[in-house]
């Protein structure tokens, strides 16, 4: 893919689109750690100095693919939280459809649990204040979404719902850590397969860490 000049600011929101359509479809071949600027660039077609036109940084580019793959994960969630959580059950059975729910939700999200996992340690770093702002904006709405969500199904969280929900997404990226498995971990398992009781599946860990979770929220009669 090449680009002409951007002279309107219709084609400028084109090739801003493109850069971040090309590290979206990055993310799909490879780990966070692994997309670089120099390859972002060779891919959209774009020298390094133009793509910085547009994103600052390749963490500016990643967190803002975080807030967009949040917001698409929860337009999602909402209907597989109405289709796995029965309105007329006990809160601690409601409560642990949520972790079910949720627990399953995430593991199919790799992408989003990945981004997740680099936010703090690196995708916040190497950008201004105003990205970093604009970034937390948005999140903070996103936030309000998810424990809007998880009230309607579970209300007896209260207040606990946005701690919970927080602690939910932060909880994922680390998780996801692990997934998949490096090479060496593999050849050790086949070795010695009682090893592999280390390595968790995801989905299953993080239903127990959410129920884990919801116990420590959820009010005691």
């Amino acid at each position: 893919m090449t680009f002409q000049r951007a002279r309107s600011e219709e084609q400028r929101e084109i090739r801003r689109q493109a850069i971040l359509d090309t590290a979206a479809a990055m993310l799909d071949e490879m780990p966070v750690a692994e997309v670089s600027l120099n390859e972002l660039s060779r891919r959209v077609g774009l020298a390094k100095s133009n793509v910085l036109r547009y994103f600052e940084s390749r963490e500016a580019v990643l967190l803002e693919l975080l807030n967009l793959f949040l917001e698409r994960w929860l337009a999602e969630l909402a209907e597989e939280l109405a289709a796995g959580i029965e309105a007329d059950a006990a809160p601690e059975a409601r409560a642990g459809q949520l972790a079910e729910v949720l627990g399953r939700s995430l593991a199919d999200q790799l992408v989003l649990c990945d981004l997740f996992g680099a936010q703090g340690g690196v995708l916040e770093h190497n950008v201004s204040v105003e990205a970093i702002k604009r970034h937390k904006r948005a999140t903070h709405a996103q936030l309000a979404t998810m424990t809007a969500l998880v009230r309607r199904h579970v209300p007896e969280l209260g207040d606990g719902a946005q701690v919970f929900c927080m602690m939910s997404l932060m909880t994922a990226g680390a998780l996801s850590a692990y997934v998949p498995p490096a090479p060496n971990l593999l050849a050790a398992y086949a070795e010695e397969p009682a090893l592999s009781a280390l390595h968790p599946d995801l989905r299953d860990a993080l239903r127990l860490a959410l129920t884990s979770t919801l116990l420590g929220v959820l009010p005691r009669a």
